[in-house]
């Protein structure tokens, strides 16, 4: 399979009509619905799926959806509640789509009796292994997906194209990922060293009064790299490698010293919900008010549909670009961004 960014993955055709998927260590042989499983085979099989699809990683449903196969899943690991995606909280709500249990406590007699005949983890799982086992003890071979390490943000979109194999529909995965992709393509990106690029923080503040932050290495600080711009943080502020993916919690002391002269401000409204103005970021803490971006009216919020939108990170990322080369002045309202005052 062809790939441009996803390098946590492969699939290789075989002469069979088969295909040998690769995810890290684990191997799996994929088996069309007209080909007959194979005599033998030491591996575990997938069959083509139409649904009865077990999915406990909430960034994969996106993907099924965008390529038209949301009804291949029947069963998650998160609540009606915990949903910002409006087809699968009205799945949810119509009762196509069920919540089984938390990813490490899933209700097995509802997987055996729905005929599940796929379970899709992400590496969470990990941290339970014994449920993992569980599972595929009842039959059902387990996918733990790796979409959170691709080191380019569309290597996580691209996961569409192992699922369009797995459901019969990779014409539609390959059409809609060059679909999604378009926008980032036709970005014309200015050649602008690394040091003149306008900056920016993207973070919330926690209950407690931390900061959470991206490290360095995240795909989000990535994403404002490749739209123009600099993410504030190093690994050397943040005491990590400049290569540490997910979030930390930091200091506001630590924060305010290194982004206070960020060109941008970019709150995550994902972990504390939404910010429609500054009198709520200073609400959080009045040192905001000291902060550049907010003297120049440069604060943005995202919107809470981004990290569950896994379809979205093209667009999130022309966004970006739309901030830093000042496309987006006079608007307030992105893809996935909006402008609080």
């Amino acid at each position: 399979m062809e790939l441009e960014y996803a390098d946590q993955f492969s699939v290789d055709y075989l002469e069979s009509g088969c295909a040998l998927i690769t995810i890290d260590s684990d191997q799996f042989l994929f088996v069309p619905e007209k080909c007959p499983v194979p005599e033998g085979s030491t591996i575990p099989v997938i069959r083509e799926q139409s649904g009865d699809i077990y999915l406990a990683s909430s960034s994969v449903i996106d993907l099924f959806d965008a390529i038209g196969s949301l009804d291949a899943v029947s069963m998650t690991s998160t609540n009606t509640e915990s949903w910002m995606l409006p087809h699968v909280k009205e799945a949810m709500n119509a009762g196509r789509l069920t919540f089984i249990g938390k990813y490490n406590a899933p209700d097995y007699e509802a997987l055996t009796e729905s005929g599940c005949t796929l379970a899709i983890e992400n590496t969470m799982i990990t941290h339970s292994p014994a449920v993992k086992e569980q599972i595929e003890s009842l039959g059902i071979p387990v996918i733990v997906e790796r979409s959170s390490y691709e080191q380019h943000p569309l290597g996580r979109m691209e996961w569409m194209k192992l699922y369009g194999l797995i459901l019969g529909k990779e014409d539609e995965a390959e059409r809609c990922f060059e679909e999604k992709t378009a926008g980032f393509h036709s970005l014309d990106l200015p050649n602008v060293p690394e040091n003149e690029r306008l900056t920016a923080a993207f973070f919330s503040v926690t209950a407690n009064g931390y900061v959470n932050v991206r490290k360095p290495g995240d795909y989000i600080s990535k994403m404002i790299d490749l739209a123009g711009g600099r993410y504030i943080f190093t690994g050397e502020d943040l005491g990590v490698e400049d290569n540490a993916l997910s979030t930390m919690n930091i200091q506001m002391e630590t924060f305010y010293e290194c982004a206070k002269d960020a060109d941008i401000l970019i709150y995550n409204s994902t972990i504390e919900g939404k910010l429609e103005s500054i009198a709520q970021l200073l609400e959080k803490s009045p040192v905001f008010a000291d902060f550049k971006a907010v003297k120049n009216d440069n604060v943005w919020c995202t919107e809470q549909n981004l990290f569950q939108q896994t379809t979205g990170a093209a667009d999130m990322i022309t966004d970006l670009n739309s901030i830093f080369t000042g496309n987006a002045d006079g608007k307030e309202q992105l893809t996935y961004l909006h402008r609080i005052h």
